[in-house]
C-alpha cells in the first residue's frame, strides 16, 4: 500500500458491483480520493459501506492499522450524478458488458470531465478501440482490466486502443504498481492476454471429452496430477459457471473469425441450454451436495498373479527413464529388436496415438499400450496409459497393475493422439507462442499474466521451455497428422524456435 503521491489524485468508479468495489478499495489504499457512482439508487452508498466493512475486518486481523482504516475510509465519496465526477483525473468504468451502454456513458463523460482526465474501461471481452470510436478525443481512452477478486488478483491488463496515446498507458502502468498490482501491457485484441491465453486449457479438454477418451473427472485428475494445475478444466468451468465461460469461448472464437484453435464445444453449449451450469446450481460436470463437489470413485489397480515380459519401443520418449522404472519394478524386460509373442509392448509417443505407433512399428496391437512421458515420471503424481481399440483386456489389466506397482495413481484411457496432458499443454504453449508472434504482448508479460491471472503452475512459454520446444513442436505436428485438424498447426514462433533448439522467450532481432 503506497504512501507516495498517487499517479491519479482523484479517481471515479462507475459501477459499484463486486469488481467496482474491489478497484475502488485498492485505489483508495494507494492514496487516491475515490468517487463511487452507480445508476441504481443507493448502490454507491452500499458499496461505500461494504468497502469500509472490509477495511474493518482487515484491521481486526492486523493486516492494516486502525489509522490506515480511518484514512482509507475518508477517501471514499458517494457521487449522485455524473456531473459530480467533473474534477476526476481518472474515470474507471466497471458496468455491464454491452458496447452500446459503454459508448453512451463515455460520450456523456467526455463533455463533463476536464481535458486532462483519462478514461478507461474494465471490459474483459469488448474492443477498446470500438468503445473509444465515438469519442472526440480517443487518445485518452484505454483498457484497464482487473480480475476478481481485485485485491487478491495482483495483475491488471493495460490495453492500448488503436488511437490511445502512449503516455496514457505509461501512467496507468505506474498507477498499477502504486496499487500493489503487476501491470501487463497488451494490444487491443480479443481476450487481451489472460482470456486469450486460457483458451487452450478448456477447449482442448472439451475436445478430449467429446472423443470419449475418458470421463470429465479423469481429465481433471490427470491435468492436476501430471501438470500441476490447481483446478482441472471441468472443475474450473463448474466454478466460473457455463453461463459465463461458454459465451466467452464463443465470443473469442467469432472475434477471431472462426480460428480453429479457439473452437468451442457442443458439450458446453448443450449443458448451458439444459441449465447444468456448475456449482452455483448444484450440478455441472460434477454434482454438489451442501456446496461440496462429489467425486466419482477411481477404479483400483487390478491384482495380477504373473505379469508378462515387457518390451519397450526404441522410439519411446524418455526411454532410459522408462527402462529404469521397469527395472525397479523387477519385471522381465525384453531387449531384442522385436518383442516376443508373449510380451506386453509399451510405446511412449509424443502426439501420436497408440494405434498409429503400433502400425508404424509393426507391433501386435492386441498387446500394445502407450504411456505418457511428456513430463518426467518423478515430477508427476499420476501415470497415464492408453489402450487402442484392439488391446486385449488381459494386457490392459497387466499394464495397469504394472505401472501401479509402486503405489502411484494410474489412469487408463482410450486411444488418443497425445493422451491428455500432451494435447492440453501443447495447445497452451502453441496459443501463447502465436500471441507473441502477433506481438499482442511480450513473452515476459504473457508468462506473468497467466501465472497471476489464471494460477497456472508455470507460464505457457515456461512450460514450453521446461519440456523442450522441440518436444512441443513434435507433439503438435503429430497431432495434426493424427487428426488432420488445423487447430494443431504449430505457430511460426514455436516452429522456428523448436527447430533451432532455442528458448521460446527469445525474441527475433528486428
Amino acid at each position: 500500500m503506497s504512501e507516495t503521491q498517487p499517479e491519479f489524485k482523484k479517481v471515479a468508479l462507475i459501477g459499484t458491483g463486486a469488481m467496482g468495489q474491489g478497484i475502488a478499495q485498492i485505489c483508495a489504499q494507494s492514496g487516491s480520493l475515490v468517487y463511487l457512482f452507480d445508476t441504481r439508487p443507493g448502490a454507491a452508498e452500499e458499496a461505500q459501506k461494504a468497502i469500509k466493512d472490509q477495511w474493518s475486518r482487515m484491521a481486526q486481523k492486523s493486516k492494516i492499522t486502525e489509522d490506515q482504516q480511518s484514512t482509507f475510509s475518508a477517501r471514499l465519496i458517494s457521487a449522485h450524478s455524473l456531473e459530480a465526477l467533473s474534477d476526476a483525473d481518472l474515470v474507471i468504468e466497471a458496468i455491464v458488458e454491452r458496447m452500446d451502454v459503454k459508448r453512451e456513458l463515455f460520450s456523456k463523460l467526455e463533455s463533463i470531465v476536464n481535458s486532462a482526465c483519462v478514461l478507461v474501461t474494465n471490459t474483459s471481452s469488448l474492443s477498446v478501440t470500438a468503445i473509444a470510436a465515438s469519442l472526440k478525443v480517443p487518445g485518452r481512452f484505454a483498457g484497464f482490466h482487473f480480475f476478481n477478486p481485485v485485491p487478491l488478483m495482483k495483475v491488471v491488463e493495460v490495453i492500448a486502443g488503436l488511437k490511445t496515446v502512449p503516455l496514457v498507458c505509461e501512467r496507468l502502468t505506474a498507477y498499477s504498481r502504486q496499487m500493489g498490482h503487476t501491470p501487463v501491457r497488451a494490444l487491443d485484441t480479443p481476450g487481451f492476454i489472460v482470456n486469450h491465453a486460457g483458451r487452450g486449457y478448456l477447449t482442448e479438454a472439451l475436445r478430449i471429452a467429446s472423443e470419449s477418451v475418458c470421463d470429465f473427472a479423469t481429465i481433471d485428475l490427470v491435468l492436476k496430477d501430471q501438470a500441476g494445475f490447481r483446478l482441472g478444466p471441468f472443475e474450473l468451468m463448474d466454478l466460473t459457471a457455463l453461463d459465463v465461460s461458454h459465451p466467452v469461448m464463443e465470443s473469442i472464437y467469432h472475434q477471431y473469425y472462426e480460428e480453429t484453435r479457439y473452437r468451442p464445444s457442443y458439450i458446453t453449449a448443450q449443458r448451458l441450454a439444459g441449465g447444468v451450469l456448475g456449482k452455483k446450481v448444484g450440478e455441472g460436470f460434477y454434482k454438489y451436495e451442501n456446496n461440496l463437489k462429489q467425486n466419482p470413485p477411481e477404479a483400483p489397480a487390478p491384482v495380477i498373479d504373473k505379469l508378462p515380459p515387457v518390451w519397450v519401443s526404441a522410439r519411446a520418449a524418455r526411454r532410459a527413464s522408462l527402462l529404469q522404472m521397469l527395472k525397479h519394478f523387477g519385471v522381465v524386460i525384453e531387449t531384442a529388436a522385436a518383442p516376443s509373442n508373449e510380451a506386453l509392448c509399451v510405446v511412449a509417443p509424443l502426439g501420436l496415438d497408440v494405434t498409429t505407433v503400433a502400425i508404424l512399428e509393426r507391433l501386435d496391437p492386441a498387446r500394445t499400450v502407450g504411456i505418457d512421458l511428456l513430463f518426467p515420471d518423478e515430477s508427476t503424481k499420476r501415470r497415464v496409459i492408453a489402450t487402442n481399440p484392439a488391446t486385449r483386456e488381459d494386457m490392459s489389466r497387466s499394464a495397469h497393475a504394472l505401472f501401479a506397482m509402486d503405489g502411484k495413481a494410474v489412469s487408463v484411457i482410450r486411444d488418443s493422439g497425445g493422451f491428455i496432458t500432451q494435447r492440453v499443454i501443447a495447445n497452451i504453449v502453441n496459443i501463447a507462442s502465436d500471441m507473441c508472434q502477433q506481438s499482442i504482448c511480450s513473452p515476459e508479460d504473457l508468462n506473468t499474466a497467466v501465472t497471476l491471472g489464471l494460477g497456472y503452475p508455470s507460464g505457457p512459454l515456461q512450460f514450453g521451455d521446461q519440456l523442450g520446444p522441440d518436444n512441443i513442436l513434435e507433439t503438435l505436428m503429430n497431432l495434426q497428422t493424427v487428426y488432420g485438424d488445423q487447430r494443431y498447426r504449430p505457430s511460426p514462433w514455436l516452429r522456428r524456435r523448436g527447430a533451432l533448439g532455442i528458448s521460446l522467450m527469445q525474441r527475433e532481432q528486428p
